[in-house]
């Protein structure tokens, strides 16, 4: 394990400044840009919904288009969500060695440990993103370049949230990862199929369709097939950015406020 190093900050200054915020981001963006195969990680279990589900998906199915063209975009957003609630366990491993109390100790302020862990989810989630169009491209997927832009905005607010909220369940866990994974594994799964990314839920049961309803996954996703296959509708794609705005949110202030009463 590489040795933690506490960026340097004048104690003269605000400590709640952006330069706390970056200064963690790049701490944390480190490890990724070093060992780039490491954002591979999360993607292992899209890639293989990618192989081995899409090909049993029949063409002009929702929307008329392609079967990887209604695909893709939800495994995209899946991707985002399982990468970002994933990283609450180096967090964990922090709390168990001791680095993340060093950190608490230090001049940095604690919202910027929370937020700027938070906005680095964003990266990952980009590399991700661009090695999952690269392998379907040549295919029967169509890129549309401004809708997919427009799309990673929508998927950037998401990530931070869930990244904030898996650094927050990390802060309740401490050192017990039994209750961090299990509550990971229980919620995420329920959260993906309720949002239709692997089937479509029209027709479905009126509990289930309510469940989808108040799933924010469900219209990022939408937002994110509309975006995807080149088309701007206003009311989807706003609908889609609250979505991801909301989670945002939720997860910042749920976590600042754990990082500021952890110990």
């Amino acid at each position: 394990m590489s040795t933690l190093t506490v960026p340097h900050v004048d104690l003269d200054r605000d400590p709640g400044s952006v330069a706390d915020t970056w200064n963690v981001m790049t701490r944390e963006l480190r490890p990724v840009l070093r060992q780039p195969v490491s954002v591979l990680f999360a993607m292992v279990q899209p890639l293989v919904f990618l192989g081995l589900f899409a090909p049993l998906l029949p063409d002009g199915g929702p929307g008329g288009d392609s079967a990887l063209q209604w695909f893709v975009p939800g495994i995209v957003a899946m991707t985002a969500l399982m990468s970002a609630s994933f990283t609450g366990a180096n967090l964990m491993e922090e709390i168990v060695t001791g680095s993340h109390e060093r950190l608490l100790v230090s001049p940095l302020s604690r919202p910027a440990l929370l937020v700027g862990r938070a906005l680095k989810e964003v990266v990952p989630m980009l590399m991700q993103t661009a090695i999952i169009l690269l392998a379907v491209t040549p295919f029967s997927f169509e890129l549309h370049l401004g809708g997919v832009l427009v799309g990673m905005l929508v998927l950037a607010l998401f990530a931070v949230g869930i990244g904030a909220l898996s650094f927050t369940l990390a802060l309740v866990a401490k050192d017990q990862q039994w209750l961090f994974w299990t509550v990971q594994q229980t919620l995420i799964f329920p959260i993906l199929l309720l949002a239709g990314v692997l089937l479509p839920l029209e027709g479905a049961p009126g509990w289930l369709q309510a469940a989808s309803d108040v799933n924010p996954l469900t219209y990022i996703v939408e937002a994110e097939r509309a975006l995807f296959s080149g088309t701007f509708p206003a009311d989807t794609v706003l609908t889609g950015f609250v979505a991801a705005g909301v989670t945002a949110a939720l997860g910042l202030v749920v976590g600042v406020r754990a990082m500021n009463r952890s110990s």
